[in-house]
């Protein structure tokens, strides 16, 4: 699978160089992602504006890898999901419990808020 990675100081972007990405290259894209977890800078945006068709499995798999960076204290952020995508995602039901964004800026201002999140809730947890 081609990927394209652009890390930045809290984050890193992928952005998938595939016009569809197939149930086949399912477990490429998990196990490179959850690489992430174990990382310095371990909170990615998936920027999607290259994909023009996911398989149904490979939509439920990157449903489930956000859900485990959430439950691992990580962020996970979805942008610039084409039309055809999004369609496609709201038709399955993943598109409400995802967390996406129009563009790549405002994933980087969620992640940014989820970051000042954790830290408040990690001071609380501390006094």
């Amino acid at each position: 699978m081609n990927i394209k990675t652009d890390t930045k100081e809290k984050f890193t972007v992928i952005t998938p160089q595939e016009a569809t990405i197939s149930a086949n290259m399912t477990e490429e894209l998990s196990n490179m992602l959850l690489s992430y977890l174990q990382k310095d800078i371990p909170h990615i945006v998936l920027n999607m504006n290259e994909v023009k068709s996911i398989d149904k499995s490979a939509a439920e798999q990157i449903t489930m890898l956000q859900q485990q960076f959430y439950e691992n204290n990580r962020s996970f952020v979805i942008c610039a999901l084409t039309p055809d995508v999004e369609a496609l995602l709201d038709e399955l039901e993943l598109l409400e419990v995802m967390n996406v964004t129009p563009t790549e800026s405002e994933a980087w201002d969620i992640l940014q808020m989820e970051e000042i999140e954790r830290e408040l809730f990690s001071d609380e947890e501390n006094n």
